[in-house]
């Protein structure tokens, strides 16, 4: 299995991720974690901040949007997309939200499959990260689990895609808005008896065969 799990954005260990993924290689860049933010909000940050496509074509990667709204009770044609798909990239955003367009559109029965099979490489970064846990339970204290946004179920997806076997708890101690919110989190898991990991801005968690590690940032 190949997983490269970060805080924030791609983390300070991109090499490894064009190791496993291949240079060129299609990438399927799922944005919906931020489907509640309105859409000219979203179009003049990815103008004047950061745009996640934009920033994988940059590096040589063949990037699209993979808009798992446009699946929504569509799983075949999901399946037919993933299949043409090198890696797929889960941004950060709301983790919850992010978990019910997985659930809406079967990723979270179909990906997984390709990824333990090695025929899919998943990424992301922060809720792209947390929802790779076996469950999202503790990330309440991070992430509002009520967030909605146009056609979304409005019951809570729980569990997580269950990927790898702790929490994941991004932007711990670091130089982020939700670096308090990620300290009551990872707190609360720890009080919990919940096993997690917890990230600082830079590290990242990757997994290319049996082993999933820490890759430290450099700050």
């Amino acid at each position: 299995m190949r997983l490269y799990l970060a805080s924030f954005r791609t983390g300070d260990s991109f090499a490894e991720l064009i190791r496993m993924a291949g240079a060129g290689a299609r990438v399927g860049v799922i944005s919906n974690a931020v489907d509640f933010i309105p859409a000219a909000d979203r179009e003049a940050y990815a103008r004047k901040v950061f745009d996640p496509v934009a920033d994988f074509r940059g590096r040589g990667l063949d990037a699209y949007d993979l808009d798992l709204r446009a699946y929504f009770g569509r799983p075949q044609d999901l399946l037919a997309e993933l299949e043409r798909t090198r890696l797929v990239w889960a941004v950060g955003g709301n983790a919850f939200l992010l978990r019910r367009a997985m659930r809406q559109s079967g990723f979270d029965a179909l990906a997984p499959g390709l990824i333990w099979a090695e025929r899919l490489v998943y990424g992301g970064w922060s809720a792209g990260a947390c929802v790779a846990a076996p469950s999202l339970r503790g990330l309440e204290l991070m992430d509002d689990p009520e967030v909605l946004a146009a056609g979304y179920d409005p019951e809570p997806v729980w569990e997580g895609l269950g990927l790898i076997d702790a929490a994941v708890v991004p932007h711990y101690r670091s130089d982020h808005a939700e670096a308090e919110a990620a300290e009551q989190a990872a707190a609360y898991m720890t009080a919990n008896g919940i096993p997690h990991r917890i990230l600082r801005d830079g590290d990242v968690l990757i997994q290319n065969g049996e082993t999933l590690e820490l890759h430290a940032g450099r700050t």
